[in-house]
């Protein structure tokens, strides 16, 4: 502990406990993003979209779609609401001290919307479209202000391990309750229950998780007064929209951030959509029934809460660049492995999942403290916002070019494989960034290893 003045610095002490109340919302929230985006809301969306279609095909805003394509296409619209949406929003909590409370009141109305699920059954996929898609929305406004405090409790050297803990509680949290429901859906009938009842209540058991360990950092964080603010005039509404253009304005002054969200926009997209379609893949291509993807899925989780903390100890010593760069060449092999792997095999499904394990906490979470580097001080809500209109279970263009490719093609092994692309292009992007340039142009502290 350093004294200022000959007065003890309690700052970091104050910092420590805000950052444990902070891990818990990762823990909170990977209730939705794996239980529901993860594993179950595809799979069984497609089983109750089946039930009502007509020639093998529903009706979507009149035009004719393939079950088997429709969770792709909702997610890609509810992505395509968020990058309206989320800049404004962006905007809107840099203005107010009260980012905690946004916090808690998006994911409790996410939560709320998620506990909707329970009552999709029958042929009413509509319901499950929709409810998802309000969900899905106030997930992400909730991660923009989640991750916008990030910069606020960490400084600039500890930020790549704040993050990496962060991941790393997440995929513990929602790995504990994916076994739980694991169990409840693969043995239903041990229970007294249909497979389709055990589905949903595994839903709304994700959306009473979310809420409740919400109230962790709710109660644990501060809320702290904004800093450099735009000056203008008018209400909130209209002051953050007026910050926001001044923003947008700006963006042309923070070319290296720009670059790095370009590069994001790729990898990212490449990676959200391999999570949010493994487990159609798994069931409807490779032949495994829904409790094995469940398990699974959660061996992906538990593996990655030690992937996330064994990339932030690589990041220490080789830079977040560079340890994000080598992750994405794990992802070209795990998608090109995907093209090949026989059809109900179960040794060469668990050594993937396993490889996806490894790589998937660390890359996101690095990624998000890499850009937290890049980001001006007093903006970092809005920067965010852009950050997450490409990002955690809201990839458009990734799940677009799925759904096209398994439609054009009648395989989810094409589609796969041609993730591939947002691998190698975001690689590229990102082998251009300067990361040094990026963090003085945002007026930050250069750490010792970038």
């Amino acid at each position: 502990m350093t004294e200022v003045g000959g007065i003890a610095n309690l700052t970091p002490l104050a910092q420590a406990k805000e950052q444990r109340a902070w891990y818990f919302y990762d823990w909170a929230n990977s209730a939705f993003a794996t239980t529901v985006s993860g594993v179950l809301f595809g799979p069984y969306l497609i089983a109750i979209a089946e039930e009502a279609a007509v020639d093998d095909r529903v009706s979507v805003l009149g035009l004719s779609i393939a079950p088997g394509a429709l969770p792709a296409y909702v997610i890609t619209f509810s992505t395509l609401i968020s990058a309206l949406v989320l800049p404004l929003l962006g905007a809107v909590a840099d203005r107010t001290a009260r980012k905690k409370d946004l916090l808690a009141g998006f994911a409790w109305t996410g939560a709320f919307f998620a506990s909707l699920l329970f009552f999709m059954t029958g042929d009413n996929w509509q319901l499950g479209a929709v409810t998802f898609i309000l969900a899905n929305l106030c997930f992400a406004a909730s991660a923009v202000v989640n991750d916008s405090i990030l910069p606020i409790i960490s400084s600039e050297t500890d930020r790549d391990r704040v993050s990496s803990r962060g991941w790393a509680y997440g995929y513990a949290g929602g790995g504990l309750l994916l076994a739980l429901n694991f169990v409840l859906v693969s043995f239903h009938d041990t229970f007294g229950l249909t497979e389709g009842m055990a589905v949903r209540i595994s839903l709304l058991s994700a959306a009473v998780w979310w809420a409740a360990f919400t109230f962790i950092p709710f109660r644990g964080l501060k809320n702290h007064p904004p800093a450099d603010v735009e000056q203008v005039e008018g209400g909130v509404l209209q002051r953050s929209f007026g910050q926001l253009w001044i923003t947008l304005k700006e963006l042309r002054n923070y070319p290296v951030a720009l670059t790095f969200l370009l590069a994001y926009l790729f990898f990212n997209d490449g990676i959200q959509t391999v999570i949010s379609q493994a487990s159609v893949y798994g069931v409807e291509e490779l032949g495994f029934p829904q409790g094995t993807m469940l398990g699974v899925y959660l061996l992906v989780q538990f593996v990655a809460v030690g992937g996330a903390l064994l990339f932030g100890r690589i990041a220490a010593r080789r830079g977040a660049k560079n340890t994000i760069l080598g992750g994405l060449v794990i992802w070209m092999g795990i998608v090109t492995a995907g093209l090949v792997i026989p059809e109900k095999s179960l040794v060469p499904l668990l050594v993937l999942g396993v490889a996806i394990g490894l790589v998937l906490g660390g890359t996101q979470a690095l990624a998000r403290s890499y850009f937290s580097l890049l980001i001006p001080r007093g903006k970092e809500a809005e920067f965010f916002s852009f950050y997450h209109a490409m990002e955690r279970g809201t990839s458009w263009f990734g799940t677009l070019v799925f759904g096209l490719v398994y439609t054009f093609t009648d395989s989810y092994r094409p589609a796969i494989f041609a993730l591939i692309i947002f691998f190698v292009v975001g690689g590229l992007l990102l082998w251009r960034v300067d990361t040094e340039r990026g963090i003085r142009d945002a007026g930050n502290d250069v750490p010792a290893v970038i």
